[in-house]
C-alpha cells in the first residue's frame, strides 16, 4: 500500500509553520494514542503514521528532502541527503525528537510527569460489620479487626536500619521513580525496578521490614456508627488503611454497614412499619391495641369501628433519625383483619345468626354488596 502524503497525514498545508506542525501533531497523537484506543488496530496504525510524518516534517533538512523527492528521499540508499536507512540520527526518539510532547501526553494518560515521584501511599482497605435495627436506630460503636500493614517500629517507618532517614537518589531513574524505553514508535514508561517507584534507595535497609517501612499485623479499631444509618452505608476512617511505604501517607479504611432483618419491624428510609393482625370482632367493633416501638417502648393505637385490612395508622416522629438532619421519620401500623378459624359449635351458631341478621339488614359489608351488585348487572347485560 502506497504511503500517504505526510502533509495530508497531519492535515496541514505545505506552507505550514513549525507551530502549525506541532499543534497538528499534538491533536492527532492524543486522538490516536493507544491508551485511548486499546485494542483498536486502525488507531494504532494511524498513531504510527502520524509519528512518522511529524518526525520528518519537524526537521528542516528532512522536510526539504521530502518536499523535493517525496518518500523516495527516505528509501534505503535514496535521496542525496543521506536520509536512507540509518540516516535519522537515532530514530524518531533520538536527539531533537518529540520527547517533550510525549512528556505532556504521559502526564495526561499515565498520571505523572517527568519529575513526579510515586508517593507510595498505602492501599485503602474494606471491612464489614452487621448491626441490629435497634442499634441502627440509636447509634452504636463496633469493634473491627483488620489485618493490615502498619508502620515498622524497628525503623520508625523509614525503611533504614536503626531508623536512619539517610537515602540516596536512585541511580537508575535519577529520582523520578519511572524509567522509559523505546519500542518501535512507542515510548513506554514503567515503574523503576531498582527503587520500586520511590525515587530513592536505602544503603542499609531495615532487616525487619526489608526497607519497606511497614510490617503485617492485625489491628483492632473502634467504629462509631451514627443513629439513622442505613443498610449498605459506607463509613470512611481516614488514615486507618494500609501504612504507606517508607513513611508515606496511609490509606483509608472503609467500613460497610449491614443491618440484620427484624422479626417485627420493616424499614423504608427513615420510616418504620409494623404489621398488626386484628381479630374480626376487634376490627368490626373498634377499640385500641398496644404496639411496640423500635426504641423498646410502647404506643397505644385507637382502632375505629369498621377497620379494614390494609388500613394503616401513623405515629409521627416514631421513626428513624435522618442522617445529618434534625428530622425524624414516622412509624406506620399496618392492620390485617384475621378470619377466625377452628370455630366451636357455639361460635359457629353465633356467626350464622350474625350472617342471617346481616343479610336481612344489609349495608354491613358495603364493598362486598357493591361488588356482587355489579356482577349481577354484568350477567344481566349478557342475558344470563
Amino acid at each position: 500500500m502506497a504511503k500517504r502524503d505526510y502533509y495530508e497525514v497531519l492535515g496541514v498545508g505545505r506552507d505550514a509553520t513549525e507551530e502549525d506542525l506541532k499543534r497538528a501533531y499534538r491533536r492527532l497523537a492524543m486522538k490516536y494514542h493507544p491508551d485511548r484506543n486499546q485494542g483498536d488496530k486502525e488507531a494504532e496504525t494511524r498513531f504510527k503514521e502520524v509519528n512518522e510524518a511529524y518526525d520528518v516534517l519537524k526537521d528542516p533538512e528532512k522536510r526539504a528532502a521530502y518536499d523535493r523527492y517525496g518518500h523516495d528521499a527516505f528509501a534505503p540508499g535514496g535521496g542525496p541527503g543521506g536520509f536512507g536507512a540509518g540516516g535519522f540520527g537515532g530514530g524518531p526518539f533520538g536527539a531533537g525528537g518529540f520527547e517533550d510532547i510525549f512528556e505532556e501526553m504521559f502526564g495526561r494518560f499515565g498520571g505523572g510527569g517527568r519529575r513526579r515521584q510515586a508517593s507510595g501511599r498505602g492501599a485503602d482497605l474494606r471491612t464489614h460489620v452487621e448491626i441490629t435495627l435497634e442499634e441502627a436506630f440509636a447509634g452504636t460503636k463496633k469493634t473491627v479487626r483488620v489485618p493490615s500493614s502498619v508502620v515498622c517500629e524497628a525503623c520508625s517507618g523509614t525503611g533504614a536500619e536503626g531508623g536512619s532517614t539517610a537515602a540516596q537518589t536512585c541511580p537508575t531513574c535519577q529520582g523520578i521513580g519511572k524509567v522509559r524505553a523505546q519500542q518501535g514508535f512507542f515510548l513506554i514508561e514503567r515503574t523503576c525496578p531498582t527503587c520500586g517507584g520511590q525515587g530513592r534507595v536505602i544503603k542499609n535497609p531495615c532487616k525487619v521490614c526489608q526497607a519497606t517501612g511497614r510490617v503485617q499485623r492485625e489491628r483492632t479499631l473502634s467504629v462509631s456508627i451514627p443513629a439513622g444509618v442505613e443498610d449498605g452505608t459506607r463509613i470512611r476512617l481516614a488514615g486507618e488503611g494500609e501504612a504507606g511505604l517508607r513513611g508515606a501517607p496511609a490509606g483509608d479504611l472503609y467500613v460497610d454497614v449491614g443491618i440484620k432483618p427484624h422479626p417485627l419491624f420493616q424499614r423504608d428510609g427513615a420510616n418504620i412499619f409494623v404489621r398488626v393482625p386484628l381479630r374480626m370482632t376487634q376490627a368490626a367493633l373498634g377499640g385500641s391495641v398496644e404496639v411496640p416501638t423500635v426504641d423498646g417502648g410502647r404506643a397505644r393505637v385507637t382502632i375505629p369501628a369498621g377497620t379494614q385490612s390494609g388500613d394503616q395508622f401513623r405515629l409521627r416522629g416514631k421513626g428513624f433519625s435522618v442522617l445529618r438532619s434534625a428530622a425524624r421519620g414516622d412509624m406506620y401500623v399496618q392492620v390485617t383483619v384475621e378470619t377466625p378459624q377452628n370455630l366451636t359449635r357455639r361460635q359457629r351458631e353465633l356467626l350464622e345468626e350474625f350472617e342471617a341478621e346481616a343479610t336481612k339488614a344489609g349495608k354491613t359489608s358495603p364493598e362486598a354488596e357493591g361488588f356482587f351488585a355489579k356482577v349481577k348487572e354484568f350477567w344481566d347485560g349478557l342475558g344470563r
